[in-house]
């Protein structure tokens, strides 16, 4: 039987932090909302409680009858987890004077509790709380405090029960990897057997299990998702599984010919559709974002639903769906970070029944099966694409006209990053989460080109470093590696005549554009 944290979201924003840190654990950890804690409570043999948007005094603050697991299982409160641990315990939380937000050091902390094994002095932690714990449950004991936090952690003296008001998930709080491990593989007694070699072990076994002889239908998108989760059926099925990749005009460039031969090496049983006509039509003259999404979604349908109804005998619909695609779109606090394409279930004709192989896994996690599965690194690193693909990177309507100017800079400026190789030896493109190029085409820039004037499109890079897409930071590429790109796009590329970089960060703004 598989061994399980359990991670009860009470809305915060790095709770998928909290999950990605418990698995770089080699251990299996699921992510539920704070009212859903399992019946089946066999696998589980640790509990995490996360931090919250709310003060624990809110009439909307989200509460939970810790009784389901204090006693039961080992139990850590992180900031409100542990703000409500205490509330409910019969302690104290207030609200302080100012904000307590940012880094701290832990002036004192029990060096002899196993929750702390390894930590040196003046450890730094990252607070983010507007109250603060102003009394423990009698049964507890403070076990570390910072220059101006009293109850920085505190653990009770009768049950397996810890608490922190810092946030050990964030990369600032510096023995956070270290204190998660103590809880993890100490106290709860993880074997650290979740692994990516495991994980395609027991898929695969699970997958000829549930499929049997029954044939598949997978829609490819050339992107690292759905590209691995074919590879894996292929593993377990073969010839059963029949991927449909439909280009919709608006790929990067010669990339359904690149992704095609790339499939083809894999051994996939692909179908290619040029659609193209249908959605430049179905799109034109629109500019809303939000138009082209649905446009390009319903084109989508319509186009693979032809294809899949010529495979007769099929039975199941296969989806890259990864984890933080179904986290991101259950509703915690009442809203929903953004909807995703690959979830929410089957268009009824199609009468299909569902497979979702990846699941379980986060983006890093589904390129170390990649890897596990010896599939090609530019295809294992490809940086996450948006489905509508360039449609949502021109700032206006669609045109073939625009699609081969952004092509034609994206190319150059992705070529560019693969080809730039760090002090390290790895590319610049294995450096960022995520790259791409934007046509301004509701603008026109003036520019002198030899002795002629131009009014042509100015075009926006964009790059960032994320660790999940949740929040994301621009990347600081170099100089030289920038002024070459610039000077290559707007000398090769017909239409452009200015280069800028984007350098916001999310939030508050998006990755992409649209």
């Amino acid at each position: 039987m598989q061994q399980k944290i359990i991670i009860l979201d009470f809305g915060s924003q790095t709770t998928q932090l909290i999950g990605r840190r418990v698995r770089e654990l080699d251990t299996f950890c699921e992510i539920l909302p704070y009212n859903k804690f399992p019946k089946d409570y066999a696998d589980v043999i640790g509990v995490i409680l996360s931090g919250s948007p709310y003060s624990v005094h809110d009439k909307e603050a989200f509460k939970v009858d810790l009784t389901q697991f204090v006693g039961k299982y080992p139990v850590l409160g992180i900031c409100y987890g542990a703000q409500f641990i205490a509330n409910s315990g019969g302690g104290k939380v207030e609200k302080t004077n100012t904000r307590e937000y940012g880094r701290a050091n832990l002036q004192k902390f029990d060096a002899e509790n196993p929750l702390f094994k390894g930590f040196t002095e003046n450890s730094q932690v990252w607070m983010s709380h507007g109250d603060t714990i102003t009394a423990i449950p009698e049964d507890c004991n403070i076990i570390a405090s910072t220059a101006d936090v009293k109850f920085a952690a505190y653990a009770s003296c009768k049950n397996p029960l810890w608490a922190v008001q810092f946030h050990p998930e964030v990369f600032h709080t510096t023995q956070g990897a270290q204190l998660l491990k103590n809880f993890v593989v100490d106290i709860c007694g993880s074997k650290q057997v979740w692994s990516a070699a495991s994980f395609v072990e027991s898929t695969v076994s699970e997958l000829k299990q549930q499929l049997g002889n029954d044939r598949v239908i997978l829609g490819l998108s050339g992107g690292v998702d759905s590209s691995v989760c074919a590879t894996l059926l292929n593993r377990a099925i073969g010839k059963n599984l029949t991927c449909i990749f439909v280009d919709h005009g608006m790929l990067r460039k010669d990339e359904f010919a690149k992704v095609m031969e790339a499939y083809s090496g894999l051994g996939l049983n692909v179908i290619g559709v040029d659609a193209s006509d249908k959605f430049f039509k179905d799109l034109e003259g629109v500019t809303d974002p939000e138009k082209k999404r649905k446009i390009i979604g319903r084109d989508f349908v319509e186009v693979f639903n032809a294809e899949a109804k010529k495979i007769k005998d099929a039975k199941w619909l296969a989806q890259g769906t990864i984890y933080p695609d179904r986290i991101e779109s259950l509703s915690i606090t009442g809203m929903t970070i953004k909807s995703h394409h690959n979830v929410g279930g089957l268009p009824k004709e199609m009468k299909l029944q569902l497979c979702e192989p990846l699941k379980w896994l986060f983006k890093d996690e589904v390129r170390r099966v990649g890897h596990q599965l010896n599939m090609p690194e530019r295809l294992i690193n490809r940086h996450p694409f948006p489905g509508p693909g360039l449609a949502v990177r021109i700032l206006g309507d669609i045109t073939r006209e625009k699609v081969r100017i952004l092509q034609d800079a994206d190319d150059i400026y992705i070529e560019e990053m693969h080809n730039y190789i760090c002090e390290d030896g790895d590319s610049l493109y294995n450096k960022v989460w995520q790259a791409g190029t934007v046509l301004l085409s509701t603008i026109r820039s003036v520019g002198v080109m030899g002795d002629e004037r131009t009014y042509e499109h100015p075009v926006a890079l964009r790059a960032v470093t994320s660790m999940d897409a949740m929040t994301a930071d621009w990347a600081h590429l170099p100089y030289d590696f920038m002024a070459k790109v610039s000077n290559e796009i707007i000398n090769k590329v017909k239409g452009v005549n200015r280069v800028c970089y984007d350098i916001s960060s999310k939030p508050p703004s998006t990755i992409e554009w649209e």
